[in-house]
């Protein structure tokens, strides 16, 4: 179902990094969340009513909120992609994580209004009736909220969509929410024993927590979270790829909304090399690169030394001494300058996060110490850095 409705509906539809085309599959998220959150709305409304069930009606009621969000979702995916304009250059995408952060306040919002009526209703319990054809449009419901799950799962998985896999997770919270009335009514049908209040009151607290999730993840991109460990690789790998680079590092992935991003980098080309030569190459990097991850790509370019021995001797004796003190560290831009009474050896050493000020003065006074200890000509410049990618991952790439 979830393939023929993309294949049906979303033009170009494995052009995946264009933006109309991610466009078209957040519209059709939506559309779709619009339509069977109203279904489930009326009827389950309708089935809480006859029934006498709060906790049918909070489950209501929650679909209605979805529905809403899905519309919310509809006018935030059309207005961020608004071409970018000059008050906006980088285009309107956040608004996308606007919305669904607007979407999480209102889920909140509902799974609140039913904790304080879950509450009043322990204190006033109402008498539940079992009814067989609402029980199992309820087992229905839990079905179609199933397969939503799974049908926004695999549309965020192939665009890499934050508010989509947000969707999908909220979605399973409502396959845990009716599961758990289902179980109530079940109960007090069988067993006499009537829990509908204590079953509305977990499902508010379970919605409550998918608002929560959802907002937690919509604003991590609004803060400015860390590269996705899969963009970095693939970008870090690419550049590395070209004849006459021999190394990247510093690489910075800036996010304006799902499939708008933009990356600095840095590019170590040989420092004997015609320097026109290393420009024409980067040019082409920036092009073929970004055209190709569909992302804004701007390279810096350091020139290195890779033939020189007594260098790369040094740099070698650097890379051992690092390594001695803690496996997490590594360096890059690494240069040598040789004077009559002392050889400088500048290079930025990157730090885990983990780092405080007086963890880097520290390692910064023994890679000194050790380096002295060696030759005592040497004197070590060192820049602290730090990756930017999301995860604690380590890249081997030549520069390290």
């Amino acid at each position: 179902m979830t393939d023929f409705l993309v294949r049906r509906f979303v033009k170009d539809y494995e052009k995946t990094d264009n933006a109309d085309v991610r466009t078209n599959y957040g519209i059709l998220s939506s559309i779709v969340g619009i339509c069977c959150n109203i279904l489930l709305f009326t009827a389950k409304l309708l089935i809480g009513v006859g029934m006498h069930s709060l906790a049918i009606m909070a489950d209501a009621f929650n679909n209605l909120s979805d529905a809403a969000s899905s519309v919310i979702s509809f006018v935030g995916v059309k207005m961020a992609n608004k071409p970018a304009d000059k008050e906006h250059p980088f285009g309107h995408g956040r608004i996308e994580y606007i919305a669904a952060l607007i979407v999480s306040f209102l889920v909140i919002e509902v799974g609140f209004t039913f904790l304080k009526s879950s509450l009043e209703k322990i204190r006033n319990p109402e008498e539940i009736t079992f009814q067989l054809v609402p029980f199992l449009i309820l087992v229905l419901s839990v079905g179609v909220k199933l397969w939503m799950a799974f049908f926004n799962r695999r549309l965020g998985n192939r665009i890499q969509s934050k508010v989509m896999l947000a969707t999908s997770a909220d979605s399973m919270g409502d396959v845990i929410t009716t599961s758990a009335t289902i179980l109530s009514t079940l109960i007090c049908h069988f067993l006499s024993v009537n829990i509908d209040a204590i079953a509305g009151l977990v499902v508010a607290v379970l919605v409550m927590w998918s608002g929560v999730s959802i907002a937690k993840d919509t604003l991590e991109p609004l803060i400015g979270q860390g590269a996705d460990p899969d963009l970095y690789d693939r970008i870090m790998k690419e550049v590395a790829s070209y004849d006459g680079i021999v190394g990247t590092h510093d690489l910075i992935v800036h996010n304006y909304g799902p499939g708008r991003s933009m990356a600095s980098i840095h590019a170590e080309v040989p420092r004997d090399v015609d320097i026109e030569v290393s420009h024409d190459i980067i040019d082409r990097i920036e092009h073929e690169v970004g055209a190709k991850l569909g992302i804004l790509l701007v390279i810096h370019m350091d020139p290195v030394e890779i033939h020189d021995a007594a260098v790369l001797a040094t740099k070698e004796k650097v890379r051992n001494v690092i390594a001695i003190l803690d496996p997490e560290l590594s360096f890059h831009d690494f240069r040598m300058i040789n004077g009559l009474e002392r050889k400088k050896l500048i290079f930025d050493l990157e730090i885990p996060y983990s780092y405080k000020k007086k963890d880097c003065d520290r390692v910064i006074g023994q890679i000194g110490a050790l380096m002295k200890e060696m030759d005592e000509k040497y004197e070590c410049v060192i820049n602290i850095d730090k990756s930017y990618v999301a995860a604690e991952q380590r890249l081997n790439d030549n520069s390290k």
